[in-house]
This record gives C-alpha cells, sequence and structure tokens, in this order.
C-alpha cells in the first residue's frame, strides 16, 4: 500500500481514480517523474513487442519507422539504439528532424516533400529489414515492398483512415480501397512476413507484457531509453487535447494529469480558438 505505480490496462484509465488488477501494475523506479511513468508504459511496450519479439532485431539491421516524432516512434528509436549498428529511417516532418536525429534516427525523411520509398532504396538499395507501419493503405504496399527477403513488416495502425481535422468518408473509402492484401504463397515466395499488433489486444498475456516491461524499466534504469513529454494537460482538458492533437508540430506524447486547478482552461473558450 503506499507504492507509486504505472498501470497498463485496456480501458477506463482516462479518470483521477482507477480500480485495475494488481497484475496490471507496475513500480515506478526511484527518478522516474509520473509523467515519464504515464508515457512508458503503452509506446515502449508496443515498440519493444513489435522490434524484438515480431522482429526479432538483431546488429546491423535496418529499420524503417513512420512518425519517428510521435510516441510510439521514439521509443522504437530508442531501442534501436540499443541493439549495434541498427540503421533506422524515420519519417517526419522537416521542422522535427533535428531533434529525431539527436534522438538516433539515422536517415531523417521528411514524407511531405520526399518519396521516403526512393530516398530509403538510395541509401539502402536492397530494401529493409524491419518497417513498423502504422498507417494503412498504399503505404502498406509500400512497406511491404520495401522489405528484403527474410523482412518484417509489422502493421499496428491505420492513420492515413484518420487524416484530415475533419471527417471525410471519402477519404475514408479510397483508404480501405487501398488496404494491404497479399496470397500467402505470395509470402512464401517472396521470403517476407507480415505480423499485426495491437497492445489493447493482448491484455489477456500479462506475462508477456510483464518480461517486456521488465526489460525497458531495466534499460531506463540504465539511462538508455526516456520519454520525450511533450506537455501536460489538466484532465478536464480532454477535449481541448483532441483538438490539439492532430494539429500540433512538436512531439505527440500527452498526458492527462491531475494538475493543479490553476492550470485549467475552459473547452468552449479552446474549441473557440482552435485555429
Amino acid at each position: 500500500v503506499g507504492d507509486k505505480v504505472m498501470v497498463l490496462n485496456r480501458f477506463g484509465l482516462w479518470q483521477e481514480v482507477a480500480v485495475v488488477p494488481a497484475g496490471h501494475t507496475f513500480l515506478i523506479p526511484e527518478g522516474m517523474s509520473f509523467e515519464e511513468a504515464a508515457a512508458l508504459s503503452v509506446n515502449y511496450i508496443t515498440a519493444y513487442l513489435m522490434l524484438f519479439d515480431f522482429g526479432n532485431l538483431r546488429p546491423n539491421q535496418s529499420v524503417l519507422i513512420h512518425a519517428a516524432a510521435g510516441g510510439v516512434g521514439i521509443a522504437a528509436t530508442q531501442l534501436c539504439k540499443t541493439v549495434k549498428d541498427v540503421t533506422v529511417f524515420g519519417t517526419a516532418s522537416a521542422s522535427k528532424h533535428e531533434a529525431i536525429s539527436q534522438g538516433g534516427v539515422t536517415h531523417a525523411i521528411d514524407y511531405r516533400t520526399r518519396d521516403y520509398v526512393e530516398e530509403v532504396r538510395k541509401i539502402s538499395p536492397k530494401g529493409l529489414d524491419i518497417v513498423l507501419d502504422p498507417l494503412g493503405g498504399s503505404d502498406t504496399h509500400k512497406a511491404y515492398n520495401l522489405l528484403k527477403p527474410m523482412g518484417k513488416l509489422i502493421t499496428y495502425g491505420a492513420a492515413n483512415m484518420l487524416a484530415g481535422q475533419r471527417k471525410n468518408l471519402i477519404a475514408v473509402a479510397k483508404n480501405w480501397y487501398h488496404q494491404f492484401s497479399i496470397h500467402t504463397l505470395s509470402l512464401i515466395q517472396g521470403n517476407k512476413s507480415v505480423c499485426g499488433f495491437h497492445l489493447g489486444y493482448l491484455d489477456g498475456e500479462m506475462e508477456l507484457i510483464t518480461q517486456a516491461m521488465n526489460t525497458i524499466l531495466d534499460l531506463y534504469k540504465q539511462g538508455k531509453v526516456k520519454p520525450r513529454i511533450d506537455s501536460t494537460w489538466h484532465l478536464e482538458q480532454v477535449c481541448v487535447v483532441v483538438v490539439f492533437l492532430p494539429l500540433s508540430h512538436t512531439f505527440t506524447v500527452f498526458l492527462f494529469m491531475g494538475l493543479p486547478k490553476t492550470k485549467k482552461a475552459s473547452c468552449k473558450n479552446q474549441f473557440s480558438n482552435k485555429e
């Protein structure tokens, strides 16, 4: 009783008080802030299981990380750097290139002005060992075609369906039409793997998750991984964050913390000034 813990649970955590199974909690190590603890679990477990359980990342391999300035992207980059001589390609807008390069990305690519497939091929003509794909649609086709023989595509989202500030059913339908599909014989002939990952559906595999978290916490204590916090928000401002998140040009780790009342702001006022 009284231990400071971080929690991993599928539902019910956007609130100040939550009841969860004890097995879904992890002790916060000395020196870790509550903000870091809140940013660590989902982002780093997701990145760790994709890279090491699915990806079997080894020295001298190459990895493409989309949204390299996001929470999972930062986590994946840091974890890649724990393995010797891993080449990291990271896509992000140009304003974030300096930061992601300092964080460990070997080759930063501006996806807004460059064809990232061409940029990767210039540097690695044979392709890549691992691609982490949160985009879906046509980008999943590109990811698969970028793989070397024995390469692994790990898809964990469909962000292309949600692009833009407003719902666009035509865009959703277009992306749905272009969703990736492949015959098993093509996988055999190409010597490639395609994996799907969703941490939320692993809530019954706490032994696996605990093993991953223990390794991540050891790496944190060694100073090899550390969440990058963009900003903190009062819980009552969650509606503001939902608007702010897609408009942000900074790093995308947002925490809904129980900050002092003086930090509150009217969601109504924020919505009226969201531009």
